[in-house]
């Protein structure tokens, strides 16, 4: 990747950093990008003192007429091609921030190219030729802007000066452009008419385009927001090496988000090893004091002996990645045979690269054309969503959760075949300390299953108090048991008399209960029973907490009992309690209960009789694989 390097980036009057907007900027080839970007330099004052003299004096040199775009020009073979084939990054001022701008290719040969510079932007420039207007491949590119997350896009409409500037053209242009940003959840946040060659509307507005009231290409980037800063996410540092200094194994990597100091707890994922930092080392001098952040290459040592290998990410204790071997992806394909279910792929992530399976291949698409036929494979220059197993566990993050550690490369044959976001992440195990090893059953998941004639699951029954969870709980044990299952009922008030007694009920408390609860749920259902829990559980995010412990074994049924019947029944005397300022912290009274948004089921315990609710649960766990066909047949007979 080559670089121009301008005039040195200033500090703030008060001696304080400025904000970095990192843009990429992506067009049909030959709609002006380069042209565009060497304005930029020029209008906003940050090129090197004599660099706009020595192209010129070049230009005179070869003949040529001096053109903005040779500022980017950084291939001796783009000059004699005419296109942009490098990604190459430049840096400006505008009157508030510091901007890192991309030049990415637009012509279809390079959209891998594109792909590098896309990946690390913050926000994107589409350029349209106001001629050519909104072709296949500027569709291609806002869809790969989605595709990789930048939701931040302004639109330049290049080369008014070839239409006279005409409103009605522009118009036409702002309308088809933004309404198929529209489609893919993106509303630009201006569209500009321009001129790069001549400067109208890149710094400063001029008489040719007196109808258009917007804002100049550089007051659209400034409007731009960051990102959140790299530091203040979570800490990421993939190994990229380990190296032996006389009695030091020091591992070395960049820290890709957060923070790390010496002595700080970190874990190894995707191993899920805990240990101690003991030193950050540096070069010339070591060890290193102080925090290390984002963007900082370090080496570090640990207070013990752990097998490290390239591609493990390290982490802080209680805020590691996920280690998976199945991950959910949305990718843009490049390689000139389709990807097809089944394919054998490389999946790279960070540092670390490893054999994958395509399994599943969904939501297929030309953006080019804005097919709405969703196909089976994925084409050259096409999207979709896919499902991959690999070969050995990896640690990755959701785009969403982190993206340094959320974006996916496919190789095929020692070449990038394609790129995009992780969407999810099938979680394996968490971390736990070195000196502890977990045993695993002498049982396998199959004979339990052929025994009970149903797979493990945790049915997480949750309601108001008195809504008829216990009740429904106890009934569906019964119904299970009485068929030969292994139903165990774990009732929240019961486990708060035992395992969960020493907890009370501010929100950090009630989070620490239901996450004890799901622990031996999910236990519970990996060695094949279904585990039944009754409890209140009043907060949305703890429960999606439990579930994401209890990953698919996870069966919600939300027992929406109105809270006038539950009152009425107060079973316990808790509401009477309550009203009476009793009993704190009650849920019921107030407006503290958070209903599920997506339960498996819901249910009325005051519209059906215990019965009918059991028979509803029972359909559901069929329905969702938790009950074996014999099971149900037997149902059926009864």
């Amino acid at each position: 990747m080559n670089m121009i390097v301008p005039a040195p980036l200033a500090a703030t009057p008060n001696g304080t950093t400025r904000p970095q907007l990192r843009i990429v900027i992506v067009g049909h080839v030959d709609h002006g990008k380069s042209t565009l970007v060497g304005r930029l330099l020029h209008e906003t004052g940050s090129l090197p003192e004599g660099k706009l003299e020595m192209l010129k004096a070049v230009s005179a040199r070869r003949g040529m007429p001096f053109e903005w775009s040779f500022l980017l020009d950084a291939l001796q073979t783009e000059r004699d091609q005419g296109i942009t084939i490098d990604t190459t990054q430049i840096r400006f001022r505008t009157g508030s921030r510091d901007v890192v701008l991309i030049d990415a290719p637009g012509h279809a040969e390079f959209l891998r190219n594109m792909i590098t510079g896309a990946s690390q932007a913050d926000g994107a420039v589409l350029i349209i030729d106001a001629l050519e207007g909104v072709r296949d491949q500027t569709r291609r590119h806002g869809y790969l802007l989605h595709l990789l997350g930048v939701k931040q896009v302004a639109v330049v409409v290049n080369k008014m000066d070839r239409v006279d500037f005409s409103a009605e053209r522009f118009s036409e242009i702002r309308d088809e452009i933004t309404t198929h940003l529209a489609g893919l959840g993106v509303a630009p946040s201006a569209v500009i008419p321009i001129s790069a060659r001549d400067g109208d509307g890149v710094a400063e507005r001029t008489p040719r385009s007196s109808w258009y009231h917007g804002p100049t290409v550089v007051e659209a980037i400034d409007a731009l927001e960051p990102a959140r800063p790299l530091e203040q996410l979570a800490l990421r540092l993939p190994v990229q090496a380990i190296y032996k200094f006389d009695d030091r194994r020091i591992i070395a990597g960049r820290i890709e988000s957060g923070s790390l100091s010496a002595g700080d707890e970190i874990v190894i994922m995707p191993a899920g090893k805990i240990a101690r930092v003991k030193s950050v080392e540096g070069w010339p001098a070591t060890p290193v004091r102080g925090a290390q952040t984002a963007g900082r290459s370090v080496g570090i040592t640990l207070d013990r002996e752990l097998f490290l290998e390239r591609g493990d990410v390290i982490s802080h204790v209680g805020s590691s990645p996920r280690d998976t071997r199945r991950l959910r992806a949305r990718i843009f394909w490049l390689h000139d045979k389709e990807l097809t279910k089944g394919a054998q792929i490389l999946a790279r992530l960070g540092t670390r690269e490893g054999r994958a399976t395509v399994v599943a291949i969904e939501k297929a698409v030309d953006p080019g054309q804005l097919s709405s036929v969703e196909n089976t494979s994925i084409a050259r220059n096409h999207v979709g969503e896919i499902d991959i197993s690999l070969a050995q566990p990896i640690a990755a993050d959701p785009y969403t959760d982190n993206p340094r550690t959320g974006r996916l490369v496919i190789e095929v044959n020692g070449r990038i075949a394609g790129g995009g976001l992780v969407l999810s992440v099938d979680a394996g195990q968490r971390a736990v300390p070195v000196d502890i090893v977990p045993v695993e059953s002498a049982l396998r998941p199959d004979e339990r299953s052929a025994r009970y004639r149903h797979n493990g699951a945790v049915v997480w029954l949750t309601g108001l108090p008195a809504s008829g969870k216990s009740t429904l709980a106890r009934a569906l044990e019964r119904r299970l048991f009485g068929k030969g299952g292994s139903p165990i009922l774990l009732d929240g008030d019961t486990l708060r008399a035992g395992l969960n007694g020493d907890l009370g009920f501010s929100e950090k408390d009630r989070s620490e209960n239901i996450r004890r609860l799901a622990e031996v749920a999910t236990h519970l259902a990996r060695n094949g029973h279904i585990a039944i829990v009754a409890a209140v559980s009043p907060s949305r995010e703890d429960r999606a907490a439990a579930r994401r412990i209890s990953e698919a074994a996870f069966r919600e049924i939300y027992v929406s009992t109105p809270a006038e019947i539950c009152e009425s029944r107060d079973p316990k005397g808790h509401y009477a309690k309550a009203r009476a300022g009793a009993l704190a912290s009650f849920t019921g009274i107030g407006k503290d209960y958070q209903p599920p948004e997506a339960s498996e089921l819901t249910l009325d315990t005051s519209r059906r009789s215990v019965a009918e609710a059991a028979d509803e649960i029972e359909r559901m766990l069929s329905r969702t694989g938790v009950l074996l066909d014999e099971v149900v047949d037997l149902a059926a007979n009864i």
